[in-house]
């Protein structure tokens, strides 16, 4: 597909999400084994985000000082997860756009773009979170101060994404490489730790063991369930060139639910191995709390007696941060493109997109004097958690709509768990909102938004185009 507008039916429609990569991949293959593969990739690309440094900052801070306590945090924020990117990967093959566009088009003007400001400031904490991890690993492995790693971060990205003109598939193969070799390095750093494993499984009992627990378990929430790929992921499915009909629909759902599925669940892995490494290895010892990326680099060889556990985890720590920051800058294409359906030279669109993080990224490195990494990757993760409200919401109404949906809608026992899960995740973020901020300023913030909400639908007269978004459900 051409990157101009299209038209149907005498009407211009928006260009498609990620026109370069749409309908490229064929699905039509001779066996099942076939076809699963030709969908399998977009799951893997998503996971990324689900075990990028961000993640590490809150595994490590809660594996460190609360021992294997917060590992059903990981568990029940993976199983989150999973429902909300399944019902992406639904949206997306289903209606033909992307969350972003079903936003524009189903929202007032100024409800689209404080959803586009709000995406944009995750996608800069969770870019800030990769560009800093990559930074740091490069650091380790290589002496490169934080300042050109930070630099470096954004020019190698930059010439990986230049390989989508060799295919999607190509990227899609870098970042399943990177993936593994993450998986890896933490399996060889848990064989070396040994872990309990009795005691590890007492961790999948749910407790807070105080109230910083609490934060660093909205740390791990937010780290884990991430806005922007929620809108990743329903313009990944659309890289596949599927068969519109019912049928077609259905088998592509079904694919991309088990991709998902398998993806996440190596991301959970990964996950749990960093909580259970600093669990086995810090907790209840002198160095429980890891402030640094740094200091548990130092550190992880000497406890373990192992000289290329150090090193290991170095090398997990650049993979991750490098893939992160490729499906971070995907990702800040599709948002910008969605919400404000602009269209603009690709390396222009990934340069901005790059600058976003890599400004604020030097800025606080700068500030910080490289110190205290572990606790900039928290809050970085703690801001995305404060945005998944914002995502999940229009989500969660978007598939449950029949008019949109058609026969795919979500049926009932998944209207009442998505629902429920949104619901959690709010009053979890508004409950932090209150301890942080205290309840004037909360108040403040829920009359400024409760204005804008009443303005927007009662005076605001340029009414929204409730389209129907796509046939392929009806």
């Amino acid at each position: 597909m051409a990157t101009q507008e299209l038209f149907k039916d005498g009407k211009k429609e928006a260009a498609p999400s990620l026109p370069e990569a749409y309908r490229s991949i064929s699905t039509n293959k001779s066996s099942w084994i076939k076809r699963f593969f030709a969908f399998a990739g977009p799951g893997y690309l998503v996971s990324v985000g689900y075990m990028d440094p961000g993640n590490w900052g809150t595994d490590l801070a809660g594996g460190g000082k609360y021992g294997y306590a917060l590992l059903w945090v990981i568990l029940a924020s993976n199983l989150m997860a999973m429902l909300l990117q399944t019902l992406c990967a639904r949206l997306g093959l289903v209606t033909g756009k992307d969350l972003a566009q079903a936003c524009r088009d189903y929202y007032k003007k100024p409800a689209a773009i404080v959803l586009w400001l709000l995406c944009e400031i995750g996608i800069i904490a969770c870019d800030l979170a990769e560009v800093i991890g990559s930074a740091v690993a490069l650091y380790l492995l290589f002496g490169i101060p934080l300042m050109w790693g930070v630099l470096l971060t954004g020019f190698d990205v930059l010439i990986l994404l230049g390989m989508m003109h060799f295919g999607f598939r190509k990227i899609e193969a870098i970042i399943v490489t990177l993936v593994a070799t993450i998986g890896i390095c933490f399996a060889a750093e848990i064989f070396f730790a040994k872990p309990v494993w009795g005691d590890v499984a007492t961790g999948l009992i749910p407790s807070i063991p105080n109230k910083e627990a609490f934060i660093i378990s909205l740390g791990i929430l937010g780290a884990t369930v991430m806005p922007h790929n929620l809108y990743l992921h329903t313009s990944l499915v659309q890289t596949r060139n599927t068969d519109k009909t019912p049928e077609g629909v259905r088998q592509a759902i079904k694919f991309n639910t088990i991709d998902t599925i398998i993806a996440l669940g190596a991301a959970f892995f990964v996950n749990a191995a960093i909580l259970v490494l600093a669990g086995a290895v810090f907790h209840g010892t002198a160095n429980a709390n890891v402030e640094e990326l740094q200091e548990a680099y130092k550190l992880l060889s000497p406890t373990l007696g192992v000289g290329v556990a150090s090193t290991l985890f170095a090398v997990a720590l650049l993979a991750s941060g490098q893939s992160s920051t490729i499906t971070g800058t995907l990702a800040g294409q599709i948002v910008m493109e969605g919400f404000l359906d602009i269209r603009i030279a690709p390396w222009l669109r990934r340069l901005i997109t790059r600058s976003l993080a890599i400004i604020p990224a030097l800025f606080l490195i700068s500030l910080s004097g490289g110190k205290d990494t572990v606790q900039l990757l928290i809050l970085s993760q703690v801001v995305l958690s404060m945005q998944l409200s914002f995502a999940i919401f229009p989500l969660m109404m978007f598939t449950s709509d029949r008019k949109r949906m058609g026969q795919f809608v979500n049926n009932l026992p998944t209207k009442i768990i998505g629902y429920l899960v949104c619901t959690v995740i709010a009053a979890l973020n508004i409950y932090l909102l209150y301890d942080t901020i205290g309840a004037f300023w909360l108040g403040v913030i829920a009359a400024v938004m409760g204005a804008f909400t009443i303005w927007v639908t009662f005076f605001y007269h340029d009414k929204p185009k409730r389209v129907e978004l796509n046939e392929a459900g009806h």
